[in-house]
């Protein structure tokens, strides 16, 4: 192949069933004492967490722990686990949990360090500094934000912004199945269509895709597909949990260097103004994207059906690929028990417009579509999803 690529990957990932129990030395291998741990009420609520703390404190160190994460996080949780780190001179933070605990937990690692608003690091490659120690324990197998440079944030009433920087890559991950075995089994289906999308969107992508991210993203895509469903009907199968957990991340490598897409940029209004599960959200806009797209990418999505687990391949042309994955994908999520219509999440036929008009402002993740989508097109896909 001709020209140059960069591939950014977090230096070290522990796996292993009950690797939780490594974290101490993990954070003395950083020099680590005092770490904020980002969490939310839930992961407190079902005691996920305690084992753990009382493990760090065995070893000597004094964690602090932050646990008001609210999903789709607003610019407050930023604020007040930042001012609960300097209040109680924090030298590390530990994000523990879902894709919006790690996401605050990154960008709280660098406001720690920094005097840089927050409002000037939305953006790519905006953070003018360097960070305090980042460790990331996933406990759902969907986000991949343990393995990404990128920070999802709330930043008014329904509007979501996103920080992209080298900078927010974990010095570690820990991958610890057995902290997935509680999810239920709705959030496991969500979570776990979601890392396919990151896999699929990365693998599409027109800008930084790479001979390392496609490797990835495929292997994401073969390793979620062949569990998700053992996963879901059986939550406390954990090789299923294993293979989910290491797919996600590999997908989160993936688009970690080639960004994904308009599944994505769809799917934000979806969480921002009606709160919709980030997961669902693209499960939701998948199927009729896959169909938008296909003119434009046929040769990829048949790379994509022949990892995808229970596609059959035989007759599949590029003609009629896209139609093909969108129908697998559908009848998936409904197997799954997931809604599979915007009308059934609460949303009136009206509100179309204004979420056509809310995705247009993610440009950011458009550039990377492999087929140019308009505000007629915006619309007339919601319109498809209804």
């Amino acid at each position: 192949m001709s020209g140059s690529f960069v591939f950014n990957s977090v230096s070290r990932t522990h796996f292993g069933i009950g690797s939780v129990a490594d974290l101490s030395a993990v954070c003395q291998g950083l020099n680590v004492k005092k770490p904020l741990i980002v969490t939310d009420a839930g992961i407190i609520a079902c005691g996920l967490l305690a084992s753990t703390q009382g493990n760090l404190e065995a070893a000597g160190l004094q964690p602090v722990v932050y646990d008001s994460v609210l999903p789709d996080p607003p610019e407050s949780n930023l604020h007040e686990s930042l001012a609960l780190a300097k209040e109680q001179g924090c030298d590390g933070v530990i994000g523990f949990g879902g894709g919006s605990s790690m996401d605050v937990a990154k960008l709280v690692a660098a406001m720690l360090v920094s005097s840089q608003p927050l409002q000037e690091m939305y953006g790519v490659e905006m953070i003018s500094g360097g960070r305090t120690p980042l460790v990331q324990i996933p406990t759902t197998a969907g986000t991949g934000s343990e393995a990404t440079a990128v920070a999802i944030i709330t930043t008014g009433e329904s509007s979501k912004a996103g920080v992209v920087s080298p900078v927010l890559f974990a010095d570690e991950i820990i991958l610890d199945p057995e902290l997935t075995l509680g999810l239920p089994a709705a959030v496991t289906a969500a979570t776990g269509i979601d890392a396919m999308v990151h896999a699929i969107e990365a693998f599409t992508s027109v800008r930084l895709k790479n001979p390392l991210s496609d490797m990835v993203a495929l292997q994401a895509l073969q390793m979620l597909s062949a569990n998700i469903e053992t996963a879901v009907q059986d939550g406390s199968n954990i090789e299923a949990r294993s293979a989910m957990l290491i797919g996600a991340m590999l997908a989160g490598q993936a688009f970690a260097n080639a960004p994904v897409a308009a599944v994505h940029a769809l799917a934000y209004p979806l969480g921002g103004t009606y709160h919709i599960p980030h997961g669902l959200s693209n499960s939701l806009m998948l199927p009729h994207v896959l169909r938008f797209n296909s003119s434009h990418c046929a040769d990829l999505y048949l790379h994509v059906a022949e990892a995808v687990d229970g596609v059959d391949t035989a007759y599949l042309t590029q003609a009629n690929i896209g139609d093909a994955l969108a129908e697998h994908f559908s009848k998936l999520a409904e197997r799954l028990g997931l809604q599979t219509r915007l009308r059934d999440m609460n949303i009136q036929r009206d509100a179309l417009v204004s979420l056509a008009e809310q995705s247009m402002d993610q440009q950011r993740l458009l550039i990377n579509n492999p087929r140019d989508v308009q505000l007629d097109d915006a619309l007339k896909l919601y319109q498809e999803a209804y």
